[in-house]
């Protein structure tokens, strides 16, 4: 009997995860082709959302399949999977960008450019492995089968690394640690123009919303504000829930289009300043 999902919407995550798991193999054996690698990785991008869905409520009703989901994940995500719950779970949700949460948007600036938006990945990642190791700790003190569970992860993604590299160095480079980069990378940049310069004091407007197409094809991430106050629905519950709340949420931060904000918060304002001092000059 096939394993059954939860939500019958999980149909699209199951598709997408198989379309990025495709991907690698038909780049592995055709070669290099700009479309192909264009998309695998978009469709890294996507691993890296499917992670935190996943993570938030788990795909299929049996435990061993989320558990194999887990390491699938990981391989195509580029980090173990069980990352989410110390640094995502147990504190980013608690605390919401206020002090104290590994993945704060001003812990080296409370400007808001291109220099910090393009920074903010890896000092987050750098501060967000503490309560990683302190959580395989606990793990390992207190639930030996889930710290098996976790630290499985690391070796799965490693020998999918060594067997890569001892194959082909240049396409495991190409077609493994590129998606694996752009997947992380991705992930933290949405977090980050999601809450900075929001209010992480209020109850509705801690949280920036991005409700366009992109929002679609990423499983509805961009439903920032209620995913904070309702963590645990499905993704595809996310839109009528926000529909309930978006009256109550600050206009300013409810975007339709992701790269229009990008474009008009990163690049524009930039431009414009230099239009006006050369017409001063």
């Amino acid at each position: 009997m096939f394993p059954e999902l939860r939500y019958k919407a999980d149909r699209k995550t199951v598709a997408y995860m198989t379309v990025t798991t495709s991907l690698l193999f038909i780049q592995w054996y055709f070669g290099f082709m700009i479309p192909v690698f264009i998309l695998s990785l978009f469709m890294a991008i996507t691993v890296a959302v499917i992670a935190h869905n996943h993570n938030h409520v788990p795909m299929w009703k049996n435990k061993t399949m989320n558990n194999l989901t887990d390491y699938w994940l990981t391989i195509f995500y580029g980090f173990p999977a069980f990352g989410w719950i110390p640094t995502h779970n147990r504190n980013h949700h608690f605390l919401n960008n206020k002090e104290g949460d590994y993945t704060i948007t001003y812990r080296v600036s409370e400007k808001n450019n291109f220099l910090t938006l393009v920074s903010y990945p890896s000092i987050s990642s750098f501060f967000q492995q503490k309560p990683i190791r302190d959580y395989l700790k606990m793990l390992y003190k207190n639930n030996r089968n889930g710290f098996y569970l976790a630290f499985f992860q690391y070796v799965a993604l490693a020998a999918v690394y060594v067997i890569g590299v001892i194959i082909d160095w240049q396409k495991t480079l190409l077609y493994l640690f590129i998606p694996h980069q752009v997947a992380l990378f991705s992930i933290l940049v949405f977090n980050y123009v999601q809450h900075v310069h929001a209010d992480e004091e209020s109850d509705n407007d801690h949280s920036r919303n991005f409700t366009g197409f992109l929002n679609v094809m990423l499983f509805n991430n961009g439903y920032h504000t209620i995913h904070h106050k309702k963590a645990n629905i499905h993704w595809s519950l996310t839109p009528e829930e926000h529909k309930k709340i978006e009256h109550l949420i600050d206009p300013i931060l409810l975007e339709r289009s992701f790269w229009a904000y990008i474009f008009r918060s990163y690049f524009c304002q930039s431009l414009c300043r230099k239009q006006a001092l050369s017409l001063n000059v």
